[in-house]
């Protein structure tokens, strides 16, 4: 068990009793930052792969699950898995081909859970009641992406929804019996440290059960990197990040589960920052400032 914070990890093993892995999914769709219903672009920071250049796509669902378990099965002795569905807007689709993509995932009987990323304003009615079937099948996560309570940076990273919809969708998908997972970017161009903590306050009081860290990444092709190669802006450092990781940590409630505290973006897209690239570096001098500082989450929760 981590002493720290609440690790997904340590959930996963609590509710399962084995070590459970994450098999990235695709399910071919798109997002209406890039169809043209909101815009073309994407969000500023957004890969071309809809930030799932690890997922396992291409085939069915099945196919795409047999791939992804070999790549961890090395390690992946007497394992569970976790269908996540990663790449751009999981739930943008007609409901019956949602169905489709869905069950396939929940037949492999080592798959306990499914998790689907997606946005606050692609949850129509008819969705949010499938995935509640679902969850009544196997538990079911909805990960949204927020990346920041602050609507001029929203305004910024052309997220395309404001503040109250994301509310509006946490409330709805709770009121269904769903698991909800937040993700949130800190570093973001013009934010300062208060800021990005605010948002992790409001992450803490929104209702969510988890919730995802993720360093601001600069990679190739995107909007983001051209301002970055104009000077627009700096990543954070190492130790910077490091510091206010842990002060999230300290802000977040104790019993939320914190499934992610940094990300590694595919090495042969990123421009910066390039410490982060050594993901397992980065995580034990977490770890040793975590030790070195005492921190315990929810120390700061209010």
């Amino acid at each position: 068990m981590n002493a720290h914070y609440h690790s997904l990890n340590d959930e996963l093993r609590r509710r399962f009793d084995c070590k459970v892995y994450k098999l990235a999914l695709s399910g071919g769709m798109t997002c209406p930052n890039r169809d043209g219903t909101l815009d073309t672009r994407g969000c500023i920071f957004c890969s071309a792969g809809g930030s799932g250049e690890f997922a396992a796509a291409g085939g069915s669902v099945a196919e795409q699950i047999e791939r992804a378990k070999a790549l961890v099965a090395p390690k992946a002795k007497n394992a569970k898995y976790i269908a996540y569905f990663q790449s751009y807007t999981n739930t943008y689709a007609p409901v019956e081909r949602l169905r489709c993509l869905f069950e396939q995932a929940l037949a492999a009987p080592d798959v306990v859970t499914l998790s689907v990323a997606t946005r606050p304003d692609c949850l129509p009615p008819e969705v949010v009641a499938l995935l509640a079937e679902l969850n009544r099948r196997k538990p079911v996560w909805v990960e949204l992406g927020l990346q920041t309570i602050h609507e001029k940076t929203a305004r910024f990273i052309r997220r395309g929804y404001d503040d109250a919809c994301f509310s509006a969708a946490v409330r709805k998908l709770k009121q269904n019996g769903l698991e909800v997972i937040v993700h949130l970017i800190l570093g973001l161009p013009g934010e300062t440290e208060e800021q990005m903590l605010q948002s992790v306050e409001a992450v803490a009081h929104c209702g969510a059960d988890g919730v995802k860290l993720q360093l601001l990444h600069v990679l190739k092709n995107t909007d983001l990197a051209l301002l970055y190669e104009q000077g627009a802006f700096e990543t954070l450092t190492r130790e910077q990040y490091i510091a206010l990781v842990a002060k999230c940590v300290e802000h977040l409630p104790s019993d939320m589960t914190v499934h992610r505290l940094t990300g590694d973006g595919a090495k042969k897209d990123l421009i910066a920052p390039l410490w982060s690239a050594d993901k397992k570096q980065v995580l034990n001098g977490l770890n040793r400032y975590l030790d070195e500082h005492d921190i315990v989450q929810g120390r700061a929760f209010r």
